[in-house]
């Protein structure tokens, strides 16, 4: 695990991962990398009874870092959301002992497929969510899986294709997020239901929540692929490319269709 950039521990049979990769944890492979190395070890340890997903910064996780896709071949991006879309989606699959993401700042495209893989969200009512690809070239493509079936369609489609960010009222309205709590709480309040769930029993926890995830799959996996191809294609667009270099350099894209 990569510890300067994702921290580890555990009190009360909680595991505690937390993002550090100042100043608003953009994903890179060493990142996704830590953090999916905390899932595995949180996954293995039987003394481990649930895992709670937080941020060191004000930010949870401001999603791609754009190095990952600027410059880059479509193939380049896919091998990265290989990590962020298969693995972390497969080791949480298989947790067998449920996972909170706690969100009291921003939560924006790769960090919302975090904060979205887990059984549960609990945000602040200051944090704000949102998918802002297609204003610099790219496409939510995981979420076009993800969003519909926590939210449905037509719920889904306006933050996917408009980008606006939204509150944790609107999260909360949508269905997207478990519960609201005060500013700055949201850890809190994770902690205190993940010890919840830690007395229950193991066993009969796990046997459910795989059950459960059975149950909600319903050929995700193949979706998911599906859409890496999706992202990795737009990534080879010369629109991509220029959206990404507006973005960097503050000025608005020349879309040419291209």
């Amino acid at each position: 695990m990569c510890a300067a950039l994702v921290h580890y521990a555990i009190t009360d049979s909680v595991a505690e991962i937390t993002l550090d990769r100042a100043p608003v944890n953009a994903l890179s492979m060493p990142l996704i990398d830590g953090l999916l190395d905390a899932l595995g070890r949180a996954k293995d340890d039987s003394s481990v009874r649930a895992v709670v997903i937080a941020s060191a910064h004000k930010v949870f996780c401001a999603g791609l870092d754009l190095d990952i896709v600027r410059g880059k071949r479509g193939l380049d991006a896919k091998a990265f959301l290989e990590r962020l879309y298969f693995a972390l989606n497969d080791v949480q699959y298989r947790m067998g002992k449920p996972t909170i993401a706690a969100v009291d700042g921003a939560a924006r495209a790769g960090g919302m497929t975090i904060a979205v893989s887990c059984d549960m969200i609990i945000a602040g009512e200051a944090a704000t969510f949102g998918y802002p690809e297609i204003d610099v070239g790219l496409i939510p493509a995981l979420h076009f899986v993800q969003l519909p079936r926590l939210v449905g369609k037509h719920q889904a489609f306006g933050p996917l294709f408009l980008g606006d960010p939204f509150d944790a009222a609107t999260a909360f309205r949508m269905g997207l997020v478990s519960e609201i709590v005060p500013k700055g709480s949201a850890l809190d309040q994770a902690r205190a239901v993940a010890r919840r769930f830690a007395e229950k029993s193991p066993a009969i926890m796990k046997i459910g929540r795989d059950a459960f995830m059975r149950a909600v799959d319903a050929d995700y996996r193949r979706a998911i692929e599906h859409a890496a191809d999706s992202f990795a294609l737009v990534a080879s667009t010369q629109d991509c490319q220029e959206g990404l270099d507006a973005f960097v350099e503050k000025r608005p894209p020349r879309y040419t269709g291209r």
